[in-house]
């Protein structure tokens, strides 16, 4: 059984029970409210408790506003693995970057949080048919447990979302109401059903069963992280002590996940669980961006968007409404940021997370790694940060309705202009792939060569040698006669000074070209050993600097 909780209204402060149907303060009238609880009475069950629990959703329900949580409703929410991104952190130069992966979910998405707090909220007050508006992912998860609860779901959905989407979400027996229009006009037809026949409707970021359901994702991440990193709270006398990212990023439309994962920050920072509550970075796509423009632009409102210009459906809401106003605070007190990126920078970062992570995600959650990628590049998350990224959802083969079945080869890339993207990837990804170059990749470390092995292989068919010491490469070199070499100074035996010798020395290997990369910081004679000899020294982990792409299309051209 769960703990006493209250509800406390926003505007006026008054505080009430807790009941579904109840969507507004009863002295003010406004939507706005949110859940508040005994936490000291919570930390001291969990205290004693938690370690026992299994790792899902419900470990965490004395902080959940379920009175008795029913375990035969549960498809097993919850529990996501945080993984950390161990090839990409190598190519950014930030190794402490890690995915949320919310594709584990029942759904597949993170919205089954939401959906299984609600719907096991409405299954306790008796509620037997509800009202959800939805780009897809929402409605596919309602629909799920509503099946599992007995509830009856009417799905609201726009004229843009998939037809194997809407099948999904028929499946499951909901009853789903296409409406050509945008999906703001969508939520507003879909509440003006619900007036008219008395239903309980999901309102969103306004629903508190909602936005209490996403906090728990931030109860995982930092006792994830502990379990990964340390605590970062002195643990001697405490039986529980967490970790908080540096940075927590996600893509948003509404703004309910991150408005409900910095109250699950705030609420593990008053219980002494974390040392701090992390920066936050909503990300928009730019075809539909009303809270950037308006942070960017230091405004307390978000002009809304009429006409949303976006493939990525599940980010189309046009009129943030006041969740800006929630998220500004947040963003602006704890020092995070907006930021926006367009659809092709998002299409490219699923590709780029797919092929170096092993990891197929939704278009949304591409957007999210895309601003991750922004940030870094603009030096606003630094390479000693902690960062974590939400992977919202799997990637669904309905997109290619949407985008058209070659969506991976219409992206239409930064022109010369503008700055590279994703370090060295960015740098190959000029190269046509037509050319095949080849190249040789000189190092002791495997690490290292795998690193630069996939980011070459994701781009094109490259012929590409390897040498694991100054004797093989020397061997590899003279034979292969590559276009490029790529060479660690630093190995065992013969080093990269002796390699670059024996290149010289024969007329065949003199000009092939050579970028040297190495971790030692190199004396006054050294650097004079390799004037003239090499294209470019540069220092490893620094696949973002602007001369080694440069330098890797000139000679790759």
């Amino acid at each position: 059984m769960s703990l006493s909780f209250t509800v406390k209204c926003l505007d006026c402060g008054h505080t009430t029970s807790y009941f579904p149907t109840s969507t507004s303060c009863p002295r003010c009238n406004s939507q706005w409210r949110e859940a508040e609880y005994d936490y000291e009475s919570a930390l001291k069950i969990w205290s004693e408790q938690l370690s026992s629990r299994p790792f899902d959703l419900w470990r965490y329900r004395e902080l959940l506003p379920i009175r008795n949580p029913q375990p035969n409703l549960s498809l097993g929410e919850g529990g996501t693995p945080l993984i950390q991104a161990v090839n990409v952190g190598m190519m950014l130069g930030c190794p402490n970057i890690y995915i949320k992966d919310e594709r584990q979910g029942p759904t597949t998405s993170f919205k089954d949080r939401q959906a299984a707090v609600t719907i096991a909220a409405l299954k306790e007050a008796g509620i037997t048919e509800m009202v959800a508006a939805s780009t897809g992912n929402v409605a596919i998860a309602y629909s799920a447990y509503a099946a599992r609860a007995g509830i009856k779901l009417w799905a609201f959905v726009t004229s843009l979302v998939p037809a194997v989407k809407m099948r999904e979400i028929a499946l499951y027996g909901s009853q789903v109401i296409k409406i050509t229009g945008s999906y703001d006009q969508t939520k507003r037809v879909a509440a003006e059903f619900a007036s008219q026949r008395g239903l309980y409707q999901d309102m969103g970021a306004r629903t508190i069963t909602s936005v209490e359901a996403m906090k728990t994702i931030a109860y995982e991440i930092s006792e994830q992280l502990s379990a990964i990193l340390g605590p970062s709270v002195p643990s001697s006398n405490r039986p529980l002590a967490w970790k908080a990212p540096d940075w927590y990023i996600q893509a948003i439309s509404g703004g309910m996940g991150p408005i409900g994962i910095a109250k699950g920050f705030r609420e593990l920072k008053l219980m002494g669980l974390i040392d701090r509550i992390p920066a936050i970075a909503p990300i928009q796509t730019e075809g539909c961006a009303p809270m950037v423009e308006a942070w960017k632009n230091g405004l307390e409102s978000a002009t809304p968007v009429l006409s949303p210009r976006t493939h990525i459906e599940t980010l189309a809401t046009g009129d943030p409404g006041r969740a800006y106003k929630l998220l500004k605070k947040q963003v602006d007190e704890f020092g995070g940021c907006f930021e926006s990126v367009s659809d092709e920078e998002a299409f490219r970062a699923m590709h780029v997370i797919a092929k170096m992570e092993g990891i197929s995600m939704e278009p949304a959650a591409g957007v999210a790694f895309a601003g991750l990628f922004k940030m870094i590049r603009q030096g606003i998350i630094k390479p000693t940060d902690t960062v974590v990224v939400n992977c919202s959802g799997h990637t669904m083969p309905a997109e290619q309705f949407i985008l058209g079945d070659n969506w991976a080869k219409s992206v239409v890339l930064p022109s010369k202009e503008q700055t590279p993207q994703e370090g060295l990837l960015a740098a190959l990804n000029q190269v046509a792939p037509d050319r095949f170059p080849r190249v040789a990749i000189i190092d002791d470390s495997p690490e290292a060569r795998r690193l630069i092995r996939r980011i070459l292989q994701s781009q094109g068919n490259f012929t590409i040698y390897e040498a694991t010491d100054g004797k093989e490469a020397i061997e590899v070199i003279r034979q292969e006669l590559p276009d490029l070499v790529i060479l660690d100074l630093m190995m065992p035996e013969i080093d990269g000074f002796g390699v670059i010798e024996a290149m010289k020395a024969n007329q065949e290997t003199a000009n092939i070209p050579v970028i040297v990369s190495t971790a030692k910081e190199l004396t006054s004679d050294e650097k004079s050993r390799l004037e003239g000899q090499i294209q470019a020294l540069l220092q490893k982990g620094d696949f973002m600097n602007d001369e080694f792409l440069e330098e890797v299309r000139s000679l790759l051209k």
